[in-house]
């Protein structure tokens, strides 16, 4: 007994397909795919950020601040993911035969959760610094809410059937 993956088509949604299917000014041959991923990380972003406005208007800050430093902070967290995976597979954009414009391609994967991290952490302190806040007490307040987007987001591991562990017998194990 274990728990089954998802089906492989579940990791994307043509959204281009779909208008093409009732709009009749939208080329049949259009695909705008939409990862499941992508969607879930979006679903985690958005629900740390309410979150963390919770958090950091219960301590008197100003409601809805947390938008102003979130937007720093998803922009450094999406260029330093990148930033960290190239740098940590180099192999992969550079060297014969390969086309170093890969890199900005993150549509292809290859996003890192560390350089994320990295990123994330110098946008907040770009914009606590704008915004007049104290760093420590806007991490403080997004503590919980980095935990449960990273749960979220983990969902898309899920997805995408990787990240998974060594294989078990026990009844939690996933089916790969």
């Amino acid at each position: 007994m274990s728990i089954p993956s998802p089906p492989s088509d579940w990791r994307y949604f043509d959204l281009g397909a779909w208008l093409a299917s009732f709009l009749p000014f939208v080329p049949e041959d259009f695909s705008l795919r939409i990862h499941a991923y992508a969607i879930l990380i979006l679903i985690g972003i958005f629900a740390a950020v309410v979150l963390t406005n919770h958090r950091l208007t219960k301590r008197g800050g100003e409601p809805w601040i947390i938008i102003d430093i979130s937007l720093w902070a998803v922009v450094f967290g999406i260029v330093f993911a990148r930033l960290y995976h190239v740098v940590t597979h180099p192999g992969d954009y550079f060297g014969e035969g390969k086309d170093p414009w890969e890199i900005v391609q993150i549509w292809d994967g290859g996003n890192a959760i560390f350089g994320a991290l990295i990123g994330g952490a110098i946008g907040i302190a770009i914009a606590c610094r704008l915004t007049g806040l104290r760093f420590w007490s806007v991490a403080d307040a997004l503590a919980p809410g980095l935990l449960l987007a990273q749960a979220i987001g983990r969902l898309g591991n899920y997805m995408n059937q990787e990240l998974f562990g060594l294989p078990t017998d026990l009844p939690w194990g996933l089916e790969i």
